[in-house]
This record gives structure tokens, sequence and C-alpha cells, in this order.
């Protein structure tokens, strides 16, 4: 199999795709979104011979969706990469100018995701300008909002299948096949408005909801003392937002608080909101007076994938040969779209390059393990879709 990967080409598609800004508006409200960015790797996959497929979501998220064809009676694979970036304003380098230095590109989203996206294109346009024959399609899909709510890929899988996927999230080169899930919960306290010298009349929802803090970090203490999986360690919950109160001379009658539960695999959404409804027992057995409720307002799930899965097997090997080793088995501690492709009936993995500063003020990804990607990304299409 006579297939290269040229990494100044793949350096530069990727300082390309820095270059455009695609930071998700729900995250940043002078994010542009995903319409640049799309156009841009539209033209590239038609140029490469794909057949190109664009499907607008909203005013500003789009999926593009390229798919090199096969002969016919082959299993198909999916190659899966988000195009939006979280914000960019907080950043101690230019974020949108990217640079080489020691073998790293520079530059917002250069590891979450672009430099997946880069290695993606590469290794399809490698194999179809090898002319390399495969009886099963590669689908190639570039997603929307998987920053913040996913749903790119949520409206990818009402149209499209496969019979195994790898989403391209950063792994350091190492084989990702479990990840937390999460669940955001809206908690209500209520209390009583009064005049600030007139405390019988009054009822401090605010205080009252330092009840529910302390019995979160009770959950939070029990949850690290309880089972743990082998590969992500314990579940989690913490506070993330507290708002109430109208003025400081008067007693609030509101407060409410959300929190964020990660969740391990076997944990489910009953789970969930069963702990929430005995936290609030709790607190209303201890003092009849007490009010407030709670709501689940948004709800990922656990993912988790077998190792016997073919599409594991397939890219464990291709490693080996690229690299002249086993690659390691990792989880992720937070959440990605392999979960929807998973839940969609698609077996799927995670793997990608080696960099730093996921969502943080420097961020990079280190080109040689780009190249190392994409070259086994090659081997993986040619041995699962022959």
């Amino acid at each position: 199999m006579n297939v290269t990967i040229n990494r100044d080409e793949l350096i530069s598609l990727v300082q390309d795709f820095i270059r455009i800004d695609s930071v998700n508006p729900y995250l940043d409200e002078d994010g542009p979104g995903e319409k640049a960015i799309a156009a841009f790797i539209r033209e590239r996959l038609e140029a490469a011979g794909l057949e190109v497929h664009v499907t607008p979501i909203n005013d500003t998220a789009v999926n593009v969706v390229g798919i090199l064809r096969g002969t016919g009676g082959g299993q198909s694979l999916m190659l899966n990469g988000h195009m939006d970036t979280v914000s960019a304003k907080r950043m101690e380098i230019p974020p949108f100018e990217p640079t080489v230095v020691d073998n790293k590109i520079y530059g917002r989203g250069s590891q979450d995701m672009k430099g997946s996206l880069g290695a993606m294109i590469a290794a399809v346009e490698a194999i179809a300008q090898a002319k390399v024959p495969l009886a099963g399609d590669v689908i190639l899909t570039f997603v929307a909002d998987e920053e913040y709510k996913s749903i790119g890929t949520e409206e990818l899988l009402k149209a499209y299948k496969a019979d195994a996927a790898i989403c391209c999230e950063p792994s350091d080169l190492a084989i990702g096949v479990v990840h937390r899930g999460f669940a955001w919960v809206k908690c209500e306290v209520l209390g009583k408005a009064a005049h600030g010298s007139r405390p019988a009349e009054g009822i401090d929802a605010i205080v009252r909801a330092g009840r529910v803090l302390q019995e979160l970090e009770r959950l939070s203490d029990r949850l690290a003392q309880g089972p743990a999986h082998p590969i992500l360690g314990a579940a989690s919950v913490h506070a993330s937002l507290i708002q109430g109160g109208t003025e400081l001379s008067t007693y609030p009658d509101y407060c409410r608080i959300d929190w964020e539960r990660r969740t391990l695999p076997g944990e489910t959404e009953a789970d969930v909101a069963s702990e929430i409804e005995e936290l609030l027992q709790k607190l209303r057995a201890e003092d009849e007076s007490f009010q407030a409720s709670a709501e689940l307002t948004f709800l990922r799930e656990p993912f988790e994938v077998g190792l016997d899965e073919p599409v594991y097997i397939a890219l464990q090997a291709a490693c080996k040969s690229v690299m002249g080793k086993i690659p390691e088995v990792c989880g992720f501690s937070g959440w990605t779209d392999a979960a929807l492709l998973q839940e969609a009936g698609i077996p799927t993995v995670l793997f990608g390059p080696v960099g730093a500063g996921l969502h943080a003020a420097v961020e990079y990804v280190e080109v040689d393990s780009l190249v190392d990607m994409s070259a086994i990304l090659v081997e993986t299409i040619c041995d699962f879709c022959r």
C-alpha cells in the first residue's frame, strides 16, 4: 500500500483551519459559528473528489459530510470531528494567527480539534490520490456545536449511519474507550420577602440555599468514596452557579443554584433524578418550612465501548504498524460526541493527536502526532473498509 502523508501540506491545512474563527456563539456572543470553516471544508472535499453534503442547522451552525464511496459490499467507517471552538478572548497567544515552533502548531482549536480535522482530511485525500480500492464507504463528518449541546451530531445521526466510527478528539495517540456523562440540575429555593429590619417577617432564601450546598458537599464526599470506574475513577458533583436577592435591605424570597453531576457508565438519568429528590426530601424532613424544587435541565449519557469491537481491533493494529507499539487504552474526563454515535448503534472509539491547552490560554498540537494520526487513519480505513 503506497499511501503517504505530506507533512508540510498537513501543517498548512491545519494552519488554514486555525485562521478561520469558528468560535461557538453559544459560548461567546461574538463567535461566528461554523459557516466559514464549513465552506472551506466543502471546497477542499469537493476538490478531492468526494461526494459532499452540507446541512444548515440554524443561522450559525452547519454540518459538512464528505463521502469517499467504496465499490460496495464492505464495512463503512465514519470519522467524526467538530468544527467549533471555545472562546479565544483570554488567550495569551494570537488565537487565529497560527505559528509553528518546536514541532508544535499554536492557536485556538489547534488541539481541540482542528489538528484532527486536518489529519482526517489528509488521510482520505491520500487514499483517494493513491486510488486504493475500498469496498466500504469512508464518511467524513464535520459537525457543529460539540462545545455546547452537540446539535451537529444529533442532526447528523438523523441521516447518516456507519458500521463503526472514530471520534477524532485529542487522545495523545491512545485509544479512548470510555468517558463520563453529565447532568445539569436547576434548584430553586423559596423564602419570604421582608424589610431587612424585620427578621420575624422574612425568610432568607439565600441562607436556606446554603443547606442545599451543604448536602451537595456531603454528596460529593460520598461519590468520591463510592464505587469507582477502573479507568475514570469516581463520579462527582459540583455547584456551578448561584443567584438570588434583590437588594441589601430586603430578605430574599428566591435563590437558584445550578449544579453539575458527572456520571459513570452504568449510572442512569433515573439514578440522578432519585438522588436529587432524596437530597430535597432530607431537607424537608429536617424543616417542614423548607421549600425547594429541583429539575434536570440537560443530560448526556456516559460512553463505553468494548475492546472486542472490530473498529478497536483495526485501530490498534494500525497504531502498532505505524508507531511500532500497541497503543494505551484511555478514558476521557470530559464528554464527547462519541456517546451520541454509540447510542445510535455505531460502535465508536476515540482517537486523536498529542497536544495541550484545551480551552486554555495557550493551546497547541504536536505536528509529529498529526502525521502519525493521519497515517494510522489510513491503515485503519484500508483494513476496516477493504
